[in-house]
């Protein structure tokens, strides 16, 4: 009865943990200072670069800023911003995923068109590419900042 029962949830909801389940895992996920941000953090002011993380004083709370430069860098895990998301968005059995990678995407692209009109230079790095190749990602960001 009990498989049955899994089976069918499963089914149902295209996901193998309980509701409460899933919110306990989703709700330890760390929306900053992750550690890809951390590593990045610490590369650059190794390299002698000043700046500001999540900064308040601008829309999206860019992770790395230096204001008085007006410049502003995201790093964006791949899931959660949904790189490539039209490519597997089929995998999103429910609808609760394709509307919250949806509406991240959505955010992500108003925020860099705000910060832009505003007069911001903006960066956005993808976890894919600091995984494939750290040092290029962080070149490209320290270019970027001017450091």
């Amino acid at each position: 009865m009990l498989i049955i029962t899994y089976m069918a949830t499963l089914r149902k909801s295209g996901d193998i943990f309980s509701r409460r389940k899933r919110s306990e895992i989703m709700s330890a996920i760390k929306a900053k200072n992750t550690n890809f941000e951390t590593e990045i953090f610490s590369e650059l002011r190794r390299a002698g670069c000043r700046f500001k993380t999540h900064y308040v004083g601008v829309v999206g709370k860019p992770d790395i800023t230096i204001p008085s430069k007006k410049r502003a860098v995201f790093i964006d895990s791949d899931f959660w911003h949904g790189w490539r998301y039209p490519r597997w968005t089929f995998s999103a059995k429910s609808g609760f995923w394709d509307k919250k990678i949806t509406a991240n995407r959505t955010r992500d692209a108003f925020v860099t068109r705000k910060l832009r009109n505003l007069g911001w230079k903006v960066l956005r790095v993808w976890e894919h590419q600091l995984k494939k190749d750290r040092v290029a990602a962080v070149k490209r960001i320290k270019i970027f900042l001017g450091v």
